[in-house]
């Protein structure tokens, strides 16, 4: 696992209403994402973090955010996934936590992540996409 690099993409965020705005760049955010960063560094894996403002999403709930949000991590062969994709229903809508959460999925367990729809191809109904 040497070497594996985790992108983490911050879409433009359009707040279409005010309870779901997070500061991602505020020293909370930079704090969690630096000790997250050498946390996985001690593994092998390197953290990034990128903006795009190519993308704007309407946040008008918790997955719209969790959707401007996305992970990319060429070894394991995902190019842009959103972290809802990763780790499904959030469970506490704890956004720094969600992210950790996606993250660590991808980094040490990324064949636990199902195969987005248009990859699917199942075979038995599991969708293990084998």
């Amino acid at each position: 696992m040497a070497g594996k690099e985790i992108t983490v993409t911050f879409y433009r965020q359009n707040h279409v209403r005010d309870n779901w705005k997070v500061d991602l760049q505020g020293a909370e955010s930079q704090h969690f994402f630096g000790t997250l960063a050498d946390d996985l560094s001690r593994s092998g894996v390197i953290l990034k973090q990128a903006v795009n403002d190519g993308f704007t999403i309407d946040i008008n709930s918790y997955s719209d955010l969790l959707n401007s949000i996305r992970i990319s991590s060429p070894t394991d062969g995902f190019a842009n996934v959103c972290i809802g994709h990763v780790i499904g229903q959030s469970p506490n809508l704890d956004l720094l936590d969600d992210i950790r959460r996606a993250v660590t999925r991808i980094a040490f367990a990324p064949e636990t992540v199902p195969p987005e729809d248009h990859n699917r191809k199942v075979c038995h109904n599991c969708g293990c996409g084998c």
